[in-house]
């Protein structure tokens, strides 16, 4: 078992709602506890991240709340300064935009710098919406990767489909990747172009939301079906 200096607080991986649903929900009430005793936070958008917190616990005070700003724009040298209150022996929560912390989802590093500080790192239970369409997609979740985002460029999108697809058959894996929401339907029409007919689909849009969307293909399939992902958070999911 892995000894922790006592006199350090914690980093807490705090997952969030995957959209406008109540948090609690589809959240354990560890979250409300954790939020309940933390006010060093780290995220990537302020006012979202305060929303958040508040929808969580109503009590909670927000001139109480410290908040350092994760995302594209943060300087790399700045990262480690987040983890000082951990130094001084308060806890220091890191918030999803949506799902959960350091998945497709900024915090990795400060999550690395912690484990080279030597201060406890906490992942609580949340939504992802990776392995949640995974889980719902009936393809193997045995071996699978995940690939991110595609390359935007046509040609070369068409290219990372075909060695996705490639790979897939060869390892018998099953690939995961994501878009930018206003961006899927033009995926879409791509992957029907460029995957082989027999190949395996699984489309999973607004997971744990009312408008939820979930089903399994194959790429000819699909070709007969009407679906509209515009601007609705998608996880793609191949087997060949």
């Amino acid at each position: 078992m892995a000894n922790f200096d006592n006199t350090k607080g914690r980093l807490y991986l705090i997952p969030t709602t995957l959209g406008e649903n109540e948090p609690l929900e589809v959240l354990p009430i560890s979250i409300k506890r954790a939020i309940e005793n933390i006010d060093y936070y780290i995220v990537e958008n302020e006012k979202s991240a305060r929303h958040f917190i508040k929808k969580v616990s109503s009590n909670k005070s927000q001139p109480s709340l410290h908040i350092e700003l994760l995302n594209k724009f943060t300087e790399p040298e700045a990262i480690p300064g987040f983890l000082e209150p951990c130094l001084a022996g308060k806890h220091v929560g890191i918030l999803s935009e949506a799902g959960c912390p350091g998945i497709a989802d900024p915090g990795a590093d400060v999550v690395r710098i912690a484990h080279e500080k030597g201060i406890q790192v906490v992942p609580l239970v949340g939504p992802s919406s990776i392995l949640l369409a995974l889980m719902a997609s009936g393809l193997n979740g045995q071996n699978f990767a995940f690939n991110g985002y595609l390359p935007i460029d046509t040609a070369e999108r068409k290219a990372a489909i075909k060695k996705i697809e490639r790979t897939s058959k060869e390892l018998d894996q099953t690939q995961i990747f994501i878009e930018t929401p206003y961006r899927n339907d033009k995926l879409l029409v791509e992957l029907l172009r460029t995957l082989s007919k027999n190949t395996l689909l699984c489309i999973a849009a607004d997971i744990t939301l009312t408008t939820e969307y979930i089903a399994t293909r194959t790429v000819l399939e699909w070709k007969n079906v009407s679906v509209e992902l515009h601007k609705r958070p998608s996880i793609f999911i191949i087997q060949a």
